[in-house]
């Protein structure tokens, strides 16, 4: 009898163990963030554990209804799921699958486990399976963020210069083409800074936007940076080559972008185009090539499409190292100084000197300001250069003015750039100051060119230095599209008449009514003419009987070194 309740205290014991044992177990899955479906091979028997209500709408009781769960999952994922659910029958243990539910953004991770007996049966089956779309959506924003330009929606210019590479690649086993172009929307800094670059990026989006639509096979677009988009072209044919998508470019910048904020632009579009195998062999160096073909076309008036040559490139390799030079100048000081007399029309006496910057190069010899100024206003070495000018051209003065005894004007060229420094009018005031020159000796010439980005400053600045006595001249004139505008909101003492209309203002009578105009309305604005590039007699005799004030060119002196202006002031004197 005693044995009997040993034996029934030991069942039970047992019992209340598996009991608890069950009841952790269920406590456990419960707890878990996913759910659970176990299959005894034995009993034929399913259990779901776990959070299977919030997975599913439905039981899973045996082997069969399996096959619900493969109605909830998305097409392409039924085959391989159905796989994972009777892993069995490949006598694996284990695999794990990610499948997406149908019509949702929600995907679930499948992963089973089979135990297998000493005799490789099959005894048990856990499936595993959670909710992964946090890390699935993680997972999709990292390979977005790796392949695409979050803006556009384009290509990023590293995958798209992988499967550049790819086309390169290919091209080369295949001898065949691979064309790339570089699409600049033109002036867009202008709108980044009149509109604004919130416009500015939207306007990028809709044109990344229009550049996807055009892609097809064999046809990629990247952002590659700010406004510059990169198009390639495997093996072009006849419906899809750089002139048929350039058509379609020209057909949709016709067209204004409309922006959400109620605002229209209209663009317009330089290309520069390269292609393998001709322009280069390198991924990398074909886009430089085609980027080197759009400078080319900013510098020819934008809005148009070019092609790459070999001379283009030798060009631009020119430019590159006479940059290179230009800076090593500037840091040496390679610079000197020649001066040019005007003389009164009517008397030909010494009216002043327009100060001239020269460049001698040990190895190229000497380099035209025409050259190498343009270079030295877009790399923004034109500041330490007219801050050099100015100086040396004022320091100059002061040693003539003394020297000689009398009085008369030094006219100095200023740059777009040194205008719109803060310091610019106390800079110049300053080296005034500390040569004691006065004010009214000295002129400052601008051209039409300063005053485009911001009209507004550069006449308040102008005035301060009018004000203080400075004389300030317009160069140019006649070269731009508003200038006569200019005279009547400047504070301008001095009007230069272009060169290009004296070399032409004997032969052409459009010419002649054209600076007759000039000379006769700015003396009756009270503001003194000056006709520069005068080379022949005939032509001063005619600028002298319509009333031109003052004469500059070679019939009366050429650029001269301060050497040679000294012998000539000494020489009249």
């Amino acid at each position: 009898m005693n044995e009997l309740h040993y034996q029934l205290d030991l069942l039970k014991a047992i019992n209340q163990k598996l009991a608890e044992k069950e009841r952790m177990y269920t406590k456990v899955c419960e707890s878990a963030e996913g759910a659970f479906l176990y299959y005894s091979y034995e009993k034929n028997q399913i259990t779901t554990l776990g959070q299977w209500k919030d997975f599913f709408d439905f039981n899973v009781n045996e082997p069969k209804d399996f096959s619900k769960i493969l109605d909830v999952v998305e097409e392409p994922y039924v085959l391989a799921l159905r796989d994972i659910l009777y892993l069995e029958k490949m006598k694996e243990e284990t695999a794990t699958l990610d499948c997406q539910l149908k019509g949702k953004r929600i995907w679930l991770q499948f992963r089973t486990q089979i135990y297998y007996d000493q005799n490789g049966i099959p005894t048990d089956k856990v499936i595993y399976i959670s909710n992964i779309t946090k890390t699935k959506s993680q997972n999709e924003e990292l390979t977005y963020m790796a392949y695409y330009d979050g803006l556009t929606g384009l290509y990023n210019r590293n995958y798209f210069v992988r499967l550049l590479s790819e086309y390169i690649r290919n091209a080369s086993e295949n001898n065949s083409v691979v064309s790339v172009m570089i699409i600049d929307i033109d002036e867009f800094r202008k709108i980044n800074d009149g509109i604004g670059i919130v416009v500015g990026d939207e306007l990028v989006q809709q044109f990344g936007i229009f550049l996807k639509e055009i892609c097809e096979e064999n046809v990629i677009a990247c952002h590659l940076h700010s406004d510059v988009f990169c198009v390639a072209i495997y093996q072009p044919s006849a419906s899809k080559n750089v002139e048929t998508i350039y058509k379609a470019i020209l057909k949709r910048t016709k067209e204004a972008f409309h922006i959400s904020s109620g605002q229209e632009i209209h663009i317009t579009v330089s290309v520069g185009v390269a292609e393998y195998p001709e322009a280069s062999k390198s991924p990398l160096e074909l886009i430089n090539c085609a980027e080197i073909v759009v400078f080319r076309c900013k510098k020819q008036g934008r809005n148009m499409l070019q092609y790459f040559e070999t001379p283009v490139l030798t060009d631009f390799l020119d430019s590159i190292e006479l940059e290179n030079k230009l800076k090593k100048a500037v840091f040496n000081k390679d610079f000197y100084m020649y001066y040019q007399p005007q003389y009164y029309a009517g008397n030909r006496r010494l009216r002043g000197v327009e100060a001239l910057i020269r460049w001698k190069d040990d190895e190229s010899g000497m380099i035209s300001p025409s050259t190498f100024i343009p270079i030295a206003e877009k790399n923004g070495t034109i500041i330490p250069i007219g801050k050099w000018v100015v100086e040396e051209s004022i320091k100059q003065y002061a040693a003539w003015r003394k020297q000689f005894g009398f009085p008369f004007i030094m006219s100095i060229n200023i740059s777009a750039l040194q205008n719109k420094k803060d310091d610019f009018v106390d800079s110049i005031v300053e080296v005034l100051n500390k040569y004691k020159v006065k004010p009214g000796e000295i002129e400052l010439e601008i051209t039409e060119s300063v005053l485009i980005d911001d009209f507004q400053s550069v006449s308040e600045k102008l005035k301060m230095l009018r004000d203080y006595g400075i004389r300030i001249s317009l160069d140019d004139f006649g070269t731009g599209f508003s200038s006569l505008s200019y005279l009547k909101k400047l504070p301008i003492d001095t009007l230069k008449i272009d060169k290009s209309f004296i070399d032409t203002v004997l032969t052409d009578s459009a010419t002649r009514i054209i600076t007759e105009s000039i000379i006769n309305m700015v003396k009756a604005l009270g503001i003194e003419s000056i006709a520069e590039g005068v080379e022949e007699e005939q032509q001063y005799k005619y600028l002298h009987a319509i009333g031109c004030d003052v004469i500059q060119g070679y019939l009366f002196s050429k650029p001269l070194s301060p050497e040679e202006f000294e012998a000539v002031v000494s020489g009249s004197l």
